[in-house]
């Protein structure tokens, strides 16, 4: 199946670059380039691409809005790319509903892979390292006392645990030999989490659930030292 994809950056070298980088893989095709965040969200509805990138800064309406506003229209996934690497923007992406963050200096083959790993429904970050965002922003809320919200009354208990453990960054092995079931019953328990809460991905849960107080920053993991040596470069819905 061919990867359909929106390239929207205001520099047009760059753009073209990334175009043209992907449009010669055999398996992507790029329907549209974009100069603004407008046009990339224009670009989404006339051509219902699987993949958009989507610079930050960019004038008229800057990156996150374009993000808000593609996420709101459908499946179409999105990568930000930015020449700041700052957590700030990590955050405010992800938040938005973006799929993944690259820096504008990433490699060829990285590019092409980030553009794969998001097509096929995965995040570019790993749990952990969203958890750590997420803690950061997230710490003075933790610091009050959390209450229950009724967003997650309508999970069950199970996908409530599973919830509390993608929050603190496991793998689906990982979750299955804590709460110990299969592989298969986590994905299924992911997949029921964030279909009920609305959500697009893991990352998006781990926001949640910071959010929902559910988790707070600082608390313990599982079963002692989490999994902050094994976080992959993207981790799979």
């Amino acid at each position: 199946m061919t990867i359909r994809v929106v390239v929207a950056d205001d520099q047009e070298l760059v753009r073209s670059g990334f175009a043209m980088i992907l449009d010669v893989q055999p398996d992507i095709e790029v329907v549209a380039e974009a100069g603004d965040g407008a046009e990339a969200v224009e670009a989404v509805r006339r051509h219902a691409p699987d993949v958009v990138l989507l610079d930050i800064r960019m004038p008229r309406m800057d990156g996150i809005e374009a993000c808000r506003a593609i996420s709101a229209l459908g499946d179409c996934r999105t990568v930000m790319l930015t020449t700041f690497d700052s957590d700030e923007y990590v955050y405010e992406a992800l938040h938005a509903g973006a799929s993944g963050f690259l820096l504008k200096d990433v490699r060829r083959d990285d590019l092409v892979h980030a553009v794969r790993v998001v097509a096929r429904g995965d995040s570019l970050l790993a749990p952990s390292v969203a958890r750590r965002l997420v803690e950061q922003y997230t710490r003075p809320a933790a610091a009050r006392a959390r209450r229950p919200d009724p967003r997650l009354d309508v999970l069950t208990g199970r996908e409530r645990e599973t919830l509390l453990l993608l929050a603190r960054g496991l793998s689906n092995a990982e979750i299955a030999a804590e709460l110990v079931v299969s592989d298969h019953t986590v994905k299924t328990h992911v997949g029921n989490v964030l279909a009920k809460l609305g959500l697009r991905d893991r990352i998006q849960a781990v926001i949640c659930a910071y959010e929902t107080g559910l988790i707070a920053a600082g608390d313990p993991p599982p079963g002692g030292p989490g999994p902050a040596g094994s976080s992959p470069a993207s981790a799979r819905n």
